[in-house]
């Protein structure tokens, strides 16, 4: 029988997933160490997928090799909030309200300025999609079509990002993604999109195509304060 530690590319995803969920719940708490023995030791796979696995980990700010003391598990003030793995796993973990309440702040912060943006620079094209897709929706939640309703969800809110303009925003379409992707996983809100809920993304979609800005931002507002309202 082959008892070679394991090295499959599969298994550095495995431990990554492991060991990032152990230290965003506080399994593993700020301060405590590690060795990249002990971690091929238990979870029997290679040296070289250990040492990826913390680099990787290291990247995130989740953990720091420290000379004579090892590899230790940093305080949460010191993550990468904005990396969409640690985002995941807060999401799985019992931080789970709070990594929430932390989502809900950036969007409602970022979001309704996007869609007043979007109002102003989307091109005719961004503009049509946008309303495109909010018809869609429509249809989805008609047809109880979640997934394909949840699909365009994504989309609608990564358009209005890039319609923007602001290439900042634009980025951060992968936290809001996984925000979207962890609420939807987890069953939170209605089973159902609600009529005003949908009714509030084709007015979002209607104000940027009409160039108007203010009503944008004030009808995005309105949407994510009421999404808000479903997570507490």
């Amino acid at each position: 029988m082959n008892q070679h530690p394991r090295t499959a590319p599969g298994l550095h995803n495995q431990l990554l997933d492991r060991l990032g969920m152990e230290i965003c719940s506080g399994e593993r708490a700020p301060g405590s160490t590690l060795t990249l023995e002990e971690l091929e030791r238990t979870h029997g796979v290679s040296r070289s997928v250990v040492r990826e696995t913390v680099r990787v980990l290291e990247s995130m700010q989740l953990l720091v090799s420290k000379r004579r003391v090892g590899i230790m598990v940093l305080e949460s003030s010191q993550w990468n909030q904005f990396e969409p793995r640690v985002i995941r796993w807060r999401m799985q973990s019992p931080e789970r309200q709070a990594q929430l309440d932390a989502l809900i702040g950036l969007r409602l912060a970022i979001e309704p300025e996007a869609a007043r943006l979007a109002a102003l620079q989307a091109s005719a094209s961004q503009a049509a999609e946008l309303v495109g897709i909010a018809g869609r929706m429509w249809a989805a939640s008609e047809e109880n079509n979640h997934n394909a309703f949840h699909e365009l969800d994504l989309q609608f809110h990564a358009l209005i990002l890039a319609a923007s303009g602001n290439p900042m925003f634009a980025q951060l379409e992968d936290i809001i993604s996984e925000f979207l992707e962890g609420w939807h996983a987890r069953g939170l809100g209605p089973g159902h999109p609600h009529p005003i809920a949908l009714q509030l993304h084709a007015d979002v979609a209607a104000a940027v195509q009409r160039r108007a800005p203010d009503e944008a931002f004030a009808v995005m507002r309105s949407l994510l304060t009421r999404s808000a309202g479903e997570a507490s």
